[in-house]
Protein backbone atom coordinates (compact mmCIF):
# COMPACT_ATOMS: atom_id res chain seq x y z
CA UNK A 1 0.00 0.00 0.00
CA UNK A 2 1.39 3.56 -1.10
CA UNK A 3 1.68 6.34 1.23
CA UNK A 4 -1.23 8.27 -0.54
CA UNK A 5 -3.25 5.22 -0.11
CA UNK A 6 -2.44 5.14 3.45
CA UNK A 7 -3.38 8.86 3.96
CA UNK A 8 -6.21 8.67 1.85
CA UNK A 9 -7.54 5.63 4.18
CA UNK A 10 -7.29 7.49 7.09
CA UNK A 11 -8.00 11.24 5.75
CA UNK A 12 -10.58 10.68 2.75
CA UNK A 13 -12.69 13.60 3.66
CA UNK A 14 -9.79 15.87 3.55
CA UNK A 15 -7.72 15.26 1.03
CA UNK A 16 -8.71 16.90 -2.40
CA UNK A 17 -7.05 15.23 -4.60
CA UNK A 18 -3.20 13.25 -4.29
CA UNK A 19 -0.89 12.20 -7.51
CA UNK A 20 2.44 10.46 -8.13
CA UNK A 21 5.10 10.37 -10.80
CA UNK A 22 8.27 8.60 -10.76
CA UNK A 23 8.07 8.14 -6.62
CA UNK A 24 7.21 11.63 -5.93
CA UNK A 25 3.73 11.70 -4.39
CA UNK A 26 1.27 14.30 -3.39
CA UNK A 27 -1.30 15.13 -1.97
CA UNK A 28 -3.69 18.21 -1.17
CA UNK A 29 -4.93 18.59 1.56
CA UNK A 30 -8.15 21.02 2.96
CA UNK A 31 -6.57 23.50 5.42
CA UNK A 32 -9.23 23.01 8.14
CA UNK A 33 -7.34 18.83 8.39
CA UNK A 34 -3.19 20.08 7.85
CA UNK A 35 -2.69 19.73 11.41
CA UNK A 36 -4.25 16.47 12.03
CA UNK A 37 -2.65 15.52 8.91
CA UNK A 38 0.92 16.37 9.96
CA UNK A 39 0.58 14.61 13.29
CA UNK A 40 -0.39 11.24 11.53
CA UNK A 41 2.46 11.66 9.20
CA UNK A 42 4.72 12.00 12.14
CA UNK A 43 3.64 9.68 14.64
CA UNK A 44 2.21 7.08 13.04
CA UNK A 45 4.97 3.95 13.04
CA UNK A 46 4.19 3.39 9.48
CA UNK A 47 4.86 7.22 8.49
CA UNK A 48 7.56 8.13 10.63
CA UNK A 49 8.32 11.16 8.98
CA UNK A 50 10.63 12.82 11.68
CA UNK A 51 12.22 15.39 9.26
CA UNK A 52 10.18 18.37 7.54
CA UNK A 53 13.09 19.13 4.94
CA UNK A 54 11.06 22.71 3.55
CA UNK A 55 7.98 24.45 3.42
CA UNK A 56 7.20 27.52 1.27
CA UNK A 57 4.28 28.74 -0.64
CA UNK A 58 3.14 29.84 -3.84
CA UNK A 59 1.36 32.88 -5.31
CA UNK A 60 -0.92 31.82 -8.29
CA UNK A 61 -1.93 35.46 -8.91
CA UNK A 62 -0.78 35.44 -12.38
CA UNK A 63 -0.80 31.51 -13.09
CA UNK A 64 -1.47 30.32 -16.92
CA UNK A 65 -0.86 33.76 -18.11
CA UNK A 66 -4.16 35.49 -16.63
CA UNK A 67 -5.88 35.87 -12.97
CA UNK A 68 -5.97 33.18 -10.95
CA UNK A 69 -7.87 30.20 -11.96
CA UNK A 70 -7.03 28.23 -9.26
CA UNK A 71 -9.73 27.96 -6.47
CA UNK A 72 -7.02 30.04 -4.02
CA UNK A 73 -5.14 32.17 -4.84
CA UNK A 74 -1.71 31.16 -2.64
CA UNK A 75 -0.58 27.48 -1.72
CA UNK A 76 1.09 26.08 1.21
CA UNK A 77 3.82 23.29 -0.06
CA UNK A 78 5.37 21.01 2.65
CA UNK A 79 8.47 18.14 2.08
CA UNK A 80 8.27 15.47 4.83
CA UNK A 81 10.97 12.73 4.76
CA UNK A 82 11.04 9.93 6.97
CA UNK A 83 14.78 8.59 7.88
CA UNK A 84 13.94 5.18 8.71
CA UNK A 85 11.88 4.06 6.31
CA UNK A 86 13.70 6.60 3.53
CA UNK A 87 10.62 7.89 1.52
CA UNK A 88 9.28 11.47 1.27
CA UNK A 89 5.76 13.05 0.49
CA UNK A 90 4.37 16.15 -0.50
CA UNK A 91 1.48 17.93 1.37
CA UNK A 92 0.24 20.56 -0.57
CA UNK A 93 -2.58 22.87 1.45
CA UNK A 94 -4.75 26.01 -0.65
CA UNK A 95 -4.55 28.88 1.59
CA UNK A 96 -7.49 31.77 0.59
CA UNK A 97 -6.40 35.02 -0.52
CA UNK A 98 -8.95 37.15 2.49
CA UNK A 99 -7.76 35.17 5.30
CA UNK A 100 -4.21 34.26 4.47
CA UNK A 101 -3.67 31.81 7.63
CA UNK A 102 -2.88 28.17 8.13
CA UNK A 103 -2.18 26.41 11.27
CA UNK A 104 1.89 26.04 12.82
CA UNK A 105 4.02 23.08 12.31
CA UNK A 106 6.24 24.71 14.57
CA UNK A 107 5.06 22.25 17.74
CA UNK A 108 5.59 19.04 15.60
CA UNK A 109 8.72 20.47 13.57
CA UNK A 110 10.37 23.18 15.80
CA UNK A 111 12.89 23.78 12.51
CA UNK A 112 9.33 24.87 11.08
CA UNK A 113 9.75 28.14 13.18
CA UNK A 114 12.30 30.21 10.62
CA UNK A 115 10.39 28.82 7.34
CA UNK A 116 6.61 29.77 8.55
CA UNK A 117 8.99 33.26 10.17
CA UNK A 118 10.20 33.58 5.88
CA UNK A 119 6.88 32.83 4.34
CA UNK A 120 5.06 34.91 6.65
CA UNK A 121 7.55 37.80 5.65
CA UNK A 122 7.39 36.76 1.95
CA UNK A 123 3.99 36.04 0.99
CA UNK A 124 2.29 37.50 3.96
CA UNK A 125 0.77 34.09 5.18
CA UNK A 126 -0.14 33.80 9.14
CA UNK A 127 0.34 30.59 11.18
CA UNK A 128 -2.03 30.43 13.70
CA UNK A 129 -0.35 29.03 16.60
CA UNK A 130 3.17 30.16 15.97
CA UNK A 131 5.33 31.22 19.11
CA UNK A 132 6.69 34.26 17.73
CA UNK A 133 5.46 35.32 13.88
CA UNK A 134 7.85 38.09 12.88
CA UNK A 135 10.14 39.34 9.76
CA UNK A 136 13.03 37.14 9.41
CA UNK A 137 14.12 38.02 5.88
CA UNK A 138 13.02 42.42 6.04
CA UNK A 139 13.31 44.80 8.77
CA UNK A 140 10.08 45.16 10.71
CA UNK A 141 9.16 48.66 9.03
CA UNK A 142 9.31 46.93 5.60
CA UNK A 143 5.86 47.49 3.82
CA UNK A 144 4.10 44.54 1.99
CA UNK A 145 5.24 41.06 1.24
CA UNK A 146 8.10 41.15 -1.48
CA UNK A 147 7.13 37.62 -3.16
CA UNK A 148 3.72 38.13 -4.21
CA UNK A 149 2.79 38.27 -7.29
CA UNK A 150 1.21 42.05 -7.30
CA UNK A 151 3.87 43.35 -5.28
CA UNK A 152 5.36 46.70 -7.02
CA UNK A 153 8.93 45.98 -7.94
CA UNK A 154 9.63 49.62 -8.12
CA UNK A 155 8.07 50.44 -4.42
CA UNK A 156 9.82 52.47 -2.36
CA UNK A 157 10.21 51.73 1.43
CA UNK A 158 10.67 53.85 4.36
CA UNK A 159 14.21 54.08 5.00
CA UNK A 160 15.32 53.25 8.75
CA UNK A 161 18.33 54.70 10.37
CA UNK A 162 20.94 53.66 12.74
CA UNK A 163 19.62 51.62 15.98
CA UNK A 164 20.76 53.05 19.15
Amino acid sequence: MSLLEKLQGKFAADIIETHAFRGDETAVVRPAALKAVAKFLKDSPEMDFNFLMDLTAVDYLFFAGGRVQKECRFEMVYHFFSLKHNHRIRIKVPVDEKNPEVDTLSDLWPGADWYEREVWDMFGIKFRGHPNLKRILMYEEFQGHALRKDYPFNKRQPLIGPVN
